[in-house]
């Protein structure tokens, strides 16, 4: 039995043999997926998990390492409408996972334009951009003796990376979950987490239904794990929870022991002094404030910024600073270095500056 050719491919292949393309390009023609110049990844499967959300099965192509750490989160950028549009989003299934797949679990946000489509409208077989996964809020190795997970809505997707990992491992220690969710139906990996509980002794799971029971009053926390104080605790969920969730370990002096991942970006902890930025090529220059990112300031000044998913994922917008210093809006770091890459959506000018676009 002979093989099939794939004759659209061959053709497609053909008909660009007489143009100026790199090897890249007759790579990408015959695989998408095979490609030096950016990760990508094919969907293979869209599975729901509740009326709103859904998990998305992904196979990376070339270049994608199979070591990230339970817990990180990974930039995906799709297409819609033309435009490509980036986020991030916590990776649910465990490092090394095999079938050489990698899962996120996303909930589909009423004004989220990416979330939305990624739920209801991602068709398998779709190939999405991918950056390698990042984040601090991570399962410790060995993990700690007993450890307090504190989430709400799908702030329990990093989480459930940490669990499936140990489960995996066989390595379930002393572990308390305290869930909430509007509604029992709403509750992502609901049925799964009640299955981890059975099968692991050391394992507690505590389902809380704000919609009858109202939010979670921390100073029940010494009835649902009278022993949190000497607990390494996660939490990761709406603001406000986590907002109350620091306050209250900051006035129990516990702050070493808390850990929180928070899935919106924050700018503008400590920002810049501000100073005047000079875009060399462009024979352009704009006084910024030390609150304004070097993206935005470009663009005030009429400069063909790049640019992808403004939140200091995807390193479209990177590009080099000739002299001068920006801080980073994140984390407060400085760059000062003579000819640096620098992320422009995520950074302010410290004094002047020039940059090389």
């Amino acid at each position: 039995m002979s093989a099939t050719i794939p004759w659209d491919r061959v053709r497609r292949a053909g008909s660009k043999l007489t143009t100026p393309l790199l090897p890249d390009d007759y790579l990408t023609l015959i695989n998408p997926l095979w490609t030096s110049r950016e990760l990508r990844g094919r969907v293979e499967k869209v599975v729901p998990e509740t009326e709103d959300a859904a998990t998305l099965v992904i196979r990376p192509g070339w270049g994608w390492r199979y070591d990230h750490r339970a817990g990180q989160y990974v930039g995906i950028g799709i297409q819609v409408d033309g435009k490509f549009q980036w986020r991030s989003y916590s990776i649910s299934s465990p490092p090394k996972r095999k079938g050489r797949t990698l899962t996120i679990t996303v909930r589909a946000m009423p004004e989220g334009l990416l979330s939305s489509h990624l739920v209801n409208g991602l068709e398998p077989g779709t190939i999405v951009r991918l950056a390698a996964p990042e984040g601090d809020f991570v399962l410790p190795d060995p993990p700690p003796a007993r450890m307090l997970f504190l989430v709400g809505g799908s702030g329990v997707t990093p989480v459930m990376s940490m669990l499936r990992t140990l489960d995996r491992r066989r390595t379930m220690p002393d572990v308390v979950v305290h869930y909430s969710s509007p509604t029992p139906d709403r509750m992502i990996f609901r049925e799964e987490l009640e299955a981890l509980e059975q099968r692991h002794d050391g394992m507690t799971l505590h389902q809380l239904h704000t919609d009858t029971d109202g939010m979670l009053d921390l100073a029940d926390l010494d009835s649902l794990c009278p022993d949190w104080r000497e607990r390494e605790t996660y939490a990761c969920g709406p603001a406000p929870m986590l907002d109350a969730i620091t306050e209250h370990f900051q006035a129990a002096d516990l702050e070493e022991q808390l850990h929180l991942e928070r899935f919106s970006l924050e700018l503008g902890g400590d920002g810049g002094e501000g100073g005047t930025i000079t875009f060399r090529n462009s024979n352009k220059s704009v006084d910024a404030d030390g609150a304004t990112t070097v993206l935005e300031a470009g663009e005030e000044a009429g400069v063909g910024m790049p640019y992808g998913c403004r939140m200091g994922i995807c390193h479209t917008c990177t590009v080099t600073m000739v002299s001068g210093t920006v801080r980073d809006l994140r984390n407060g770091n400085e760059f000062n270095q003579p000819n640096e890459q620098i992320q422009t959506c995520v950074t302010a000018a410290v004094g002047d500056c020039t940059l090389d676009i």
